[in-house]
């Protein structure tokens, strides 16, 4: 085979090998449709997933609760907070049998710290997440996520 035979196949190849514009604008429009069915349900179930991981840590957070009254006879006050699950208090009654209930606290899926009322409302401690709005209430993600539930 001669080298110019070689080249003029070369061309011929590189000539059928790409792509028209038509079948590019067909590929992205098949991406755009497939991406605007599957995204709104990959943020439905990634909310959802934020709910049941605040679920998990209120209820990680009553355990820790629960261990607390088992040592010392009642639960944290209102003003020691969650934080006497991590570190021994220095206002109120001291607890006399004290240990360390959790290692750290963790922020609520929303990036906010959970929150506790004692006496609570819905049980003898209540232990919250706002939710997804921040607020008090609401519905959907938007609702609160407690130890009631």
């Amino acid at each position: 085979m001669s080298v110019p035979h070689r080249i003029a196949t070369t061309a011929r190849r590189g000539a059928q090998a790409g792509f028209t514009l038509i079948e590019i604008m067909v590929v992205v429009v098949i991406i755009g449709v497939l991406g605007a069915l599957i995204v709104p349900g990959v943020l439905e179930n990634a909310e959802k997933a934020k709910v049941t991981a605040a679920r998990a840590d209120v209820g990680n957070i009553m355990q820790a609760l629960k261990l607390y009254k088992l040592d010392n006879n009642r639960f944290p006050t209102a003003e020691q907070g969650l934080m006497a699950l991590v570190q021994k208090p220095t206002v109120g009654t001291i607890p006399p049998n004290w240990r360390v209930y959790i290692e750290r606290l963790p922020n609520d899926p929303w990036g906010n710290a959970y929150q506790y009322a004692n006496p609570g409302v819905k049980g003898d401690v209540d232990v919250f997440s706002y939710g997804a709005d921040s607020q008090p209430g609401g519905e959907g993600n938007n609702a609160d996520v407690g130890s009631w539930q």
